[in-house]
């Protein structure tokens, strides 16, 4: 292994990071950018990840980066770690416009990612590009619905496109499957909500969760063994019908996977991630380029582990695009030098499936840390292509214990999970309209 002083990499990056000027998407200079070009070369994929969730400056890094891309490099498509289904109706607005827009991302922005000035000030600019004509520009959720608690939004979409094209086997759908999700619970306003859900289902007897299973089955087999008949009436609809009922298939075996958990003898399996990967490639057929931007344990091309919550490797959706996509992948890792975070738990005096937000100052990274290390070449907030380290530089990379996500070490091989790692100073919360009590309009 080649010898490395405390200074190898701190001046390796100095020499070979660039600096960002803003993160400001509306920034009309955009020279800071241009190295980024270099980076990406040919790659149809740019996966962009994020260290924590609902932090202002990756989100605001997110906007900018498409917007780039979008402009000089024929990025047509933003790709957010959200619901599959629910997805299509921000893709209408932003085609079509209208009122209602907080009302829209509200509802097709899953994990309550959508409740922000951040997402609706890009959903706003990705408008005018198309009411101007200056480019297309579409927007696709890639994860199981429901905010990975119920397949339910999948199959409705589904059986939306069967009205059309099936309208026999619609109402059998409607009849037969759709009443079997009553069992969720009325109240899905809270930011907790994901859990009764959750709860709910596993609740339900084996015979009944069987019943959902062969439900959903039997909806993506017909829809796949007609998908020639239905093509005639509704071909993109009958494409979307079916990667709804698939998605739908993968959602009902995340959940059916925890209903096994207490009494499993074999390793669990990622298949939100899976299924997020098919999505991708299923947005490729439409797309000549994307930025898919999710956490970074999502977009990272080796598998996650992250004790003491997972102890068993288990794989990506970005490795799961590296060993399909080669060369036609680049993933961009996040790391951050410090700030406050914007969190929630459940109160004392929160109903079920309400959480109450609250922000909290995050410490100084581990020393021995990824982000401790970038955080040293003092540049601010910066980019630096991985792939050019020479071999002493990767040997101090190498040496790293991974990257953080908020409090916690997420260990990595950072050289294989990343080509290019983002890092920005300082974080702070996302501009929400959650208000204190964990309400929204």
């Amino acid at each position: 292994m080649p010898e490395t002083d405390d200074n190898t990499l701190p001046r390796w990056l100095r020499a070979h990071g660039h600096q960002l000027a803003t993160l400001d998407p509306d920034a009309e200079d955009d020279r800071d950018l241009e190295p980024l070009l270099e980076i990406v070369g040919h790659a149809r994929v740019v996966a962009l990840g994020e260290s924590m969730h609902r932090s202002h400056e990756f989100l605001a890094l997110r906007n900018r980066l498409f917007r780039f891309l979008a402009r000089r490099a024929g990025f047509t498509a933003l790709v957010l770690e959200s619901g599959f289904p629910e997805g299509f109706a921000l893709d209408a607005w932003i085609g079509a416009g209208g009122a209602g827009l907080r009302s829209i991302l509200n509802d097709a922005v899953t994990y309550h990612f959508g409740k922000c000035q951040e997402t609706l000030d890009q959903a706003a600019w990705m408008r005018e590009q198309a009411a101007n004509g200056a480019r297309s520009v579409r927007y696709y959720g890639m994860d199981v619905p429901d905010s990975a608690a119920s397949a339910a939004p999948a199959v409705r979409l589904a059986t939306e496109v069967l009205e059309r094209v099936d309208p026999s086997f619609a109402a059998a759908v409607r009849n037969r499957l759709l009443p079997r999700f009553g069992y969720l619970p009325a109240d899905r306003s809270g930011l907790a909500r994901a859990a009764p859900a959750i709860h709910a289902y596993l609740a339900l007897p084996e015979a009944e969760r069987n019943a959902i299973t062969a439900g959903i089955a039997g909806l993506a087999q017909r829809i796949r063994a007609k998908r020639l008949d239905y093509a005639v009436i509704d071909a993109e609809g009958t494409e979307i019908a079916l990667h709804s009922a698939e998605v739908a298939v993968a959602a009902d075996a995340f959940l059916a996977a925890m209903a096994d958990g207490p009494t499993r003898t074999w390793s669990p399996a990622n298949i939100r991630d899976a299924a997020m990967a098919e999505t991708v490639q299923w947005i490729l057929e439409r797309e000549p380029r994307v930025l898919v931007f999710a956490a970074n344990g999502h977009v990272r091309k080796t598998a996650y582990l992250a004790p003491p919550f997972v102890t068993q490797p288990m794989s990506t959706m970005g490795e799961h695009l590296a060993d399909r996509l080669g060369d036609d992948l680049l993933v961009i890792g996040t790391t951050f030098g410090g700030g406050t975070a914007w969190l929630h738990r459940p109160g004392p005096d929160d109903p079920e499936g309400h959480s109450t937000p609250f922000t909290e100052e995050l410490a100084d990274a581990d020393p021995a840390s990824l982000d401790a290390a970038l955080a040293d070449a003092e540049l601010g907030s910066f980019f630096v292509d991985l792939r050019s380290a020479p071999a002493e530089v990767a040997a101090a990379l190498d040496a790293t214990s991974g990257r953080r996500n908020g409090p916690y070490i997420e260990p990595a091989d950072v050289r294989r999970s990343f080509d290019a790692i983002v890092h920005v100073d300082r974080i702070s919360p996302w501009h929400t309209w959650i208000d204190a009590h964990g309400h929204w309009e």
